[in-house]
Formats: structure tokens, sequence, C-alpha cells
């Protein structure tokens, strides 16, 4: 027996290596099974990290954003003693309103001046201060500063800035230029309030610009060097296209955050002169507490929203139009 047992091993050799086989397979199947079960664990994990995040974003953006919007239909009726739907009246109110119309304007006019020039100072900032060259971390320390002051607290120094008598005026008149009225004017109230958010934001939106492009190889920039492109050239044909999603992700932010301006505008003009200064958000705070209509300030709210998003979804159409 043992004989043929041996024979039968050495005559066919594939007897004893194929259970091997098997058991190979059987043990990979088994474990593709054991990960298919631990995927729904997974999910469950991880759906506990998020879970505060979750929780944070319904209490303090969902809920809130829910209440504002039923609130909208109502208004506070004396005569009747309690609140009293109304329907879209609130909205109809504020179309009809002069003083709402000429916010949206000034909203819209200063997001179409303020983003472009933010985001446009940004890269060029970001692209001088990726430059290995002397003293540019020195300098893009200084650009990146006013991060650390609170807006309202850069909204007092400029204030200061901006006195008859300040630094503003000070630096114009070693130039020979007479003293501006910054602050009190039609003209230049609403240009002031932009120098300022540009000094706060530029810097905050160069340090995503400034992880974009060093992501960018090194190999490209020293290939187009090689066949001559010149610095311009590479900037708009190589810089430009690469950096285009950071680029995205700070027009969409940058956006929705000057939309959002309250601070500065409430510290300096309190909308004035003559309404040039009254952004939309300034406009809801001075209807909730300085005028006391509630309901009209929440159905405000829901129309800042509604132009914020129809401003984002175009910028992103656009955005997935260049994309293709």
């Amino acid at each position: 027996m043992d004989s043929t047992g041996e024979v039968s091993r050495v005559g066919n050799p594939m007897r004893t290596r194929q259970p091997r086989r098997l058991g190979k397979a059987t043990k990979a199947g088994r474990a593709t099974k054991a990960d298919r079960a631990g995927q729904p664990g997974q999910g469950r994990v991880a759906l506990l990290f998020l879970l505060p995040a979750l929780i944070s974003l319904a209490l303090l953006r969902l809920i809130p954003a829910g209440v504002a919007l039923v609130d909208s239909f109502f208004t506070e009726s004396l005569l009747r003693g309690g609140r009293v739907f109304v329907g879209l009246g609130n909205y109809s109110d504020l179309l009809g309103n002069a003083d709402f119309r000429k916010s949206v304007g000034v909203t819209l006019l200063f997001t179409v001046i303020v983003n472009p020039l933010q985001i446009a100072v940004a890269f060029l900032l970001a692209v001088l201060y990726t430059q290995r060259a002397t003293g540019s971390k020195f300098w893009r320390s200084l650009v990146i500063l006013p991060i650390a002051v609170p807006p309202a607290v850069s909204a007092v120094i400029w204030s200061v800035i901006y006195r008859p008598d300040g630094l503003g005026n000070s630096f114009l008149d070693l130039l020979k230029i007479p003293a501006q009225p910054f602050l009190t004017s039609t003209e230049q109230a609403l240009p002031s309030i932009i120098v300022l958010l540009s000094w706060i934001g530029v810097g905050y939106w160069m340090l995503f610009l400034i992880a974009g492009i060093n992501d960018i190889p090194d190999d490209i920039h020293e290939a187009a060097s090689l066949d001559g492109v010149s610095p311009w050239r590479r900037l708009w044909s190589i810089t430009l296209p690469l950096v285009r999603r950071p680029l995205a992700f700070v027009l969409v932010a940058d956006t929705v955050s000057n939309l959002l301006v309250f601070a500065p505008v409430q510290i300096l003009t309190k909308g004035g002169p003559n309404g040039t200064t009254n952004l939309m958000m300034y406009d809801v705070y001075n209807r909730a507490y300085a005028i006391g209509d509630l309901h009209t300030a929440q159905a405000e709210v829901i129309l800042l929203v509604a132009v914020t998003l129809i401003i984002v979804a175009l910028q992103f159409r656009l955005l997935r139009g260049d994309d293709r």
C-alpha cells in the first residue's frame, strides 16, 4: 500500500496540489464575503463620525432656514392679536419697496466689482509668492496677516484710516492730493468698503491658490522654459488652466462670503450715505431690529439665499462648460 501510495503521488502530482489551490480559492472567496459583510459596519462607523457635524448642520443651518421660510408667510397683527398668514404678501411688499430694490442693485454691483478684484489680486500674488525669490515668504506672511484680525476689528482700524484727519488723507497729502471724504461720499463709500474687504480677504484666498500652484509638477514649467516659452505665456497657458479647480472653489466661496457682508457696513457706514452701501445683509438686520418687521426680514433672508443660489448655480454652470 505504501508503494502504491507513493506511485500515486509521483504519477499524478496534481492530486496533491489541487486541494491546496481549491483551499486558496475558498479562502479568497471567504475573504471577499467577509469584506462585503464588513461594509455596512464601516458605513455605520463613518456615520457615527459624521453625526456631530450633521447634527450641528441641522441645528444651526437647516432648522433656522426652515423656520425663516415658514415665518416669511406670516405677519404680526395688532388687531387680531397674533400671527396672521399672509402667504406671499411679505414678498410682494418687498418687491414693491424702493429701498429693497436699491439694496439688491447695490449688492449686485458690489458683487460684480469685489469678486473679480479679489480673485485677480489673490491669483497674481499667489503666482508671485510661489517664485523662489528672496523675501517672498516674508511678504507672503504680511499679506496673510490680516486673516488673523477679526472683520469687526479690521473695520474699526479702517474707520480710523478713513477719517478726515486719518492715515489715508495724510498719505494723500504727501502726494499733494486733496483730502477725500471716503465714507461720507456717495461715490467713494462703496469703493472704500471694497478696499477694506479686499485687504481682509485677498490673503485668505491666496492661500488656496498657492496650494494649487504648488501642486503643479515642476517638470511642466521646466519643459516650457527649455522650449523658450515666455513667463507670461506660461502663466496664461500652463498655470491658469492647471489651477482651475482651486480657482473655481475660491470663486464660489468668495461670492458667498461677499454676499453675506455685514460687520464692516454696520460699523463704518450703516448703509449710507443715501443707501449707497446698503447691502442686503445689512438691510435684513435693519428691517428686523431697527424697524421691527421680523417677518418681512425673514422673507428678505429667503430672497438673499435665492439670489446667492442663482449666482452660484450660474458660476457652476460656466465652470462645468469649461470642463467640457
